[in-house]
C-alpha cells in the first residue's frame, strides 16, 4: 500500500501572494532551529576557550547568511522547484564529476571543489539533489507503476552513481547516506516489502566481498569500533576520549568553559565532529537532552508538515529531507558514543562548517516551501491543466 494517497492529476491556479507565503510559514520551525544554532555558538565560544573567535563569529554571520536562503526557498514557487528538481540534480552530479578529476585533497580525501570565492563539498548537496530528484520521479508516477520492477530502475540508477562517485573520493559515510535516505523513500512510494528484505538478504551476502574494497584506513575504523581497546594511543584514541568525556561531565556537567578533557586538548576535533562530547562535559547529561529533545522537535516538525502537504511531490520533499538531517543526529550522536564507527559526520547545526550549515538550511527552506505549499495541488507534469 502506498503510504500516501495520490495526488490529483491537475493543478489549481491558486499561487498565494508573498504576504500569504509569509502567513503560511512556520516561524516556529524556524525558532527551534536557531535555538540549536546558538547552542552550538555557545559551544564554539567555549571550544576557543571562551572566545568568540576564531569559530563563533564565523558560524555567526554564515548562520544570517544561511537564514536568508532559508526565506528566499520557502517564499520560492513550487511549480519551479519541481521544474528544475532534474536539473539541480544533474549540476550536482557534474561537480561531483569535477571533484573527482580536478578537486582539493585534505585529510587523505578528494572532496572539495575550490571555486575560488568558496569552497564547497558537493557531496553534501547531493543529499538534497537526491530528495528532489526521486521527489519528481514518485510524483508522476502511481501505485501500480510502484510494484513492477521497472519501476526501480531509475531511483536506483540516481542513487548509484553518486553512491560510486562519492565512495571513490573516498567517503563511504557520506555515499552510505544515499542509500539510506533512498530506502525509506521507496517504501513510502508502494514498493513492496518483500523487495526490500531480497535487496538487505543480497547486501548482508555480499559484505564479505565489500571489506575487500575498503581503503585500510576504513578497515581499521571499523576494527577500532568492534575494540578501540587494541590501540589507545592510536586508532582507538578518538573514540575513547570521547567516552572519558562524556561520562567526566555526570548529571549537570562541569560548567561552561570548564571542561578539562577539552580544554587541555585531550578531546580531538571538539569544534567539529566531537562537539557533543564537549557539550557532556560542560552541561551533563541534562544539557544533552535537551539538546536531543530540541532535534526531536524539529525532526517531528518535518514529519508534521509532510502529513501537511496534499501533493506527493511536496511530501516525499519534506520527508526526504527530514530524514536526511535525522540521520546526521543520529549518526553523529551514536558516533560520539561508541555505538557506530567514526565516520567524520559533523553534528547537525552545532559543529563548526560553513558547508554544512548552509547546505542544512537549504534543506529547512525547502522543507518550508512544502509546508507554505501544503495546500497546492501539483499534477503530474508539474503543470496548471484544468
Amino acid at each position: 500500500m502506498r503510504f500516501f494517497k495520490e495526488s490529483s492529476y491537475f493543478y489549481r491556479d491558486d499561487s498565494l501572494s508573498l504576504k500569504e507565503k509569509l502567513l503560511n510559514m512556520s516561524f516556529s520551525y524556524l525558532f527551534f532551529i536557531s535555538l540549536i544554532v546558538f547552542i552550538g555558538l555557545t559551544a564554539l565560544y567555549s571550544a576557543a576557550n571562551e572566545s568568540f573567535q576564531p569559530w563563533a563569529v564565523r558560524q555567526f554571520y554564515r548562520y544570517l547568511a544561511s537564514v536568508g536562503i532559508l526565506f528566499f526557498l520557502a517564499l520560492a514557487d513550487i511549480r519551479l522547484v519541481m521544474k528544475y528538481a532534474y536539473l539541480f540534480y544533474g549540476f550536482v552530479l557534474c561537480l561531483l564529476v569535477a571533484v573527482d578529476i580536478a578537486g582539493e585533497k585534505g585529510m587523505g580525501a578528494q572532496r572539495w571543489l575550490d571555486l575560488k570565492v568558496v569552497q564547497i563539498q558537493p557531496s553534501e548537496l547531493m543529499k538534497i539533489a537526491l530528495v528532489l530528484a526521486l521527489a519528481r520521479y514518485f510524483h508522476k508516477t502511481n501505485l501500480s507503476e510502484a510494484r513492477t520492477w521497472r519501476f526501480l530502475i531509475p531511483p536506483v540508477l540516481m542513487t548509484a552513481v553518486p553512491f560510486l562517485l562519492i565512495a571513490v573520493q573516498p567517503d563511504l559515510g557520506t555515499a552510505l547516506f544515499l542509500i539510506f535516505i533512498l530506502v525509506p523513500l521507496l517504501f513510502m512510494a508502494g514498493v513492496q516489502i518483500w523487495k526490500f528484505c531480497l535487496f538487505g538478504a543480497i547486501g548482508l551476502a555480499c559484505l564479505p566481498l565489500g571489506w575487500m574494497f575498503l581503503h585500510d584506513y576504513q578497515k581499521e575504523r571499523v576494527l577500532t569500533f568492534l575494540s578501540p581497546e587494541r590501540d589507545p594511543l592510536g586508532a582507538g584514541y578518538h573514540i575513547m576520549q570521547s567516552k572519558i568525556a562524556l561520562g567526566s561531565g555526570g548529571l549537570f556537567g562541569k560548567g561552561l568553559g570548564l571542561g578539562t578533557q577539552s580544554h587541555l586538548n585531550f578531546l580531538p576535533e571538539k569544534q567539529t565532529d566531537f562537539i557533543f562530547t564537549l557539550i557532556a562535559e560542560e552541561f551533563g547529561m541534562i544539557g544533552c537532552l535537551f539538546l536531543i529533545f530540541l532535534y526531536i522537535v524539529v525532526i517531528a516538525y518535518g514529519f508534521i508538515f509532510a502529513l501537511r502537504c496534499t501533493s506527493f511531490f511536496t511530501k516525499v520533499l519534506a520527508l526526504g529531507l527530514t530524514i536526511n538531517f535525522s540521520l546526521y543526529v543520529f549518526i553523529n550522536i551514536a558516533m560520539v558514543m561508541g555505538l557506530l564507527p567514526v565516520v567524520g559526520v559533523p553534528l547537525p547545526l552545532v559543529s563548526y562548517g560553513g558547508t554544512a550549515l548552509m547546505t542544512l538550511f537549504l534543506s529547512f527552506g525547502l522543507i518550508e516551501c512544502a509546508y507554505v505549499n501544503r495546500d497546492k495541488v501539483i499534477g503530474r507534469t508539474g503543470m496548471s491543466e484544468e
